[in-house]
């Protein structure tokens, strides 16, 4: 889950942690930055978004 705004406590942070899916919030740009379909890679651990493949 990526989200460009909230912090951990936020629904969809913890949605993310109930179900084992990595999240990375507040994202500046987000929205702007990973088109819809578009591959990427989240490493909740260390907050990192990577995109995977150009739209």
């Amino acid at each position: 889950m990526i989200a460009e705004v909230g912090g951990r406590f936020t629904h969809g942070a913890l949605i993310a942690r109930e179900y084992g899916l990595p999240a990375v919030v507040s994202v500046a740009g987000a929205t702007e930055t990973v088109a819809n379909g578009q591959r990427v890679r989240v490493d909740g651990d260390r907050g990192v978004v990577e995109v995977l493949d150009d739209q």
